[in-house]
């Protein structure tokens, strides 16, 4: 059954999903940082991202009729009934606003189903370049639409998280970021930001999200704010599509990357660092399990997602990966991780535990039936 459902998630994540009642549910994004154009639907109990705005979704044999009362809805392939799907409900925390009128929804949102996410910077040295830009990144287009705030301070995000828990029971957050013109690249903005939220907050388990920084140290500093685990995000894992795809980021080397990965991981534990890497890019099956392998060895999680090309970007015209594509990748991987002892559910907080994007960590229970 774990299998089936798997199979049927890495279907809808490659083709996306047409919807006869697009406001149904938590409302979905167009750009910025972090999953977008997507709208949540929980399948099987998994609650995960489904393309709803991109090019494949408005082809896509998958059709969500209306909801009933109860947020539940028949998920139809070429018109005949396969699944019962629902949707998450708009998060109480919504609602609300600062004292200095900035919607709350505008300092952090709600992804998947109980994880509270936000780009602490809105802004990004490799974006303000066309040639160094990531190619597949909106992070600039929801603060273009007023959709967001460009910086958000310490102050607002405690108040925010504190909100999202209470009202709506919250269970961990992502704190991500543009990447700043210092040697840092995000990590003090990040130290800030947990060490408030964990004040206002304490149980609330936090992820950290940035490029590695020059100085290691940041790792223990990160950690002693309250960061619980921690994302560096490879995206691409041979150095041709690197460069390729994000020639600014590429800059940093992989060798680069595995230097912090093992010292993220004496300071965070084995498992609590992850990586994410968007399969469809140009890498291959082969390539793709073959760094998969060499990062479960050192105690990185590789969170595995497949690439949802996004409207406005220059890759919203690149096709999205193949679904037997993805299962080639996401089943044998789901092994590798349980034989690795690095299982999501291990995960303390952050994309991997949420797993929202991808359907590994289905694969993951299958391998374990």
């Amino acid at each position: 059954m774990a299998s089936q459902t798997a199979e049927l998630i890495a279907e809808l994540q490659s083709r996306g999903l047409r919807l006869l009642d697009p406001s149904a549910g938590l409302p979905s994004r167009r750009g910025g940082a972090g999953p977008s154009d997507h709208k949540a639907v929980t399948i099987d109990g998994h609650t995960v991202m489904v393309p709803v705005h991109t090019a494949p979704a408005f082809d896509s044999p998958f059709v969500a009729d209306a909801p009933d009362e109860h947020g539940h809805s028949t998920l139809k392939h070429s018109r005949i009934p396969i699944a019962q799907i629902s949707f998450p409900a708009t998060p109480r925390f919504y609602a609300r606003q600062t004292a200095d009128g900035v919607q709350y929804s505008h300092i952090a949102t709600l992804h998947g189903r109980d994880v509270l996410a936000t780009t602490v910077l809105q802004t990004c040295i490799r974006y303000e370049s066309r040639k160094k830009t990531c190619q597949f990144c909106s992070i600039g287009q929801s603060l273009a639409a007023g959709r967001t705030i460009a910086h958000k301070t310490p102050a607002q995000l405690a108040e925010v998280a504190r909100a999202a828990v209470e009202l709506d029971g919250v269970k961990h957050m992502v704190l991500t970021t543009g990447t700043p013109a210092t040697p840092d690249r995000g990590a003090a903005v990040l130290v800030d930001s947990a060490r408030a939220i964990k004040a206002a907050v304490p149980h609330l388990p936090i992820q950290a999200q940035c490029e590695p920084p020059d100085d290691d140290a940041w790792f223990m500093r990160m950690k002693d704010a309250g960061v619980d685990t921690l994302g560096m995000h490879l995206e691409a894992v041979t150095p041709e599509v690197r460069a390729r795809i994000m020639p600014g980021k590429a800059s940093v080397p992989i060798e680069r990357y595995f230097s912090a990965f093992e010292a993220a991981v004496q300071v965070f534990g084995r498992g609590q660092v992850s990586t994410y890497i968007l399969a469809g890019l140009g890498d291959s099956v082969d390539g793709i399990l073959a760094m998969s392998q060499r990062l479960l060895d050192l105690g990185v999680y590789p969170f595995v997602v497949p690439f949802v090309p996004i409207s406005g970007t220059p890759l919203e015209g690149h096709p999205a990966p193949d679904p037997g594509f993805m299962r080639a990748v996401l089943e044998p991987l789901g092994r590798m991780v349980v034989q690795a002892g690095l299982r999501a559910s291990d995960i303390k907080a952050g994309c991997g535990k949420c797993g929202a994007c991808s359907s590994l960590s289905v694969y993951e229970t299958a391998a374990l039936a």
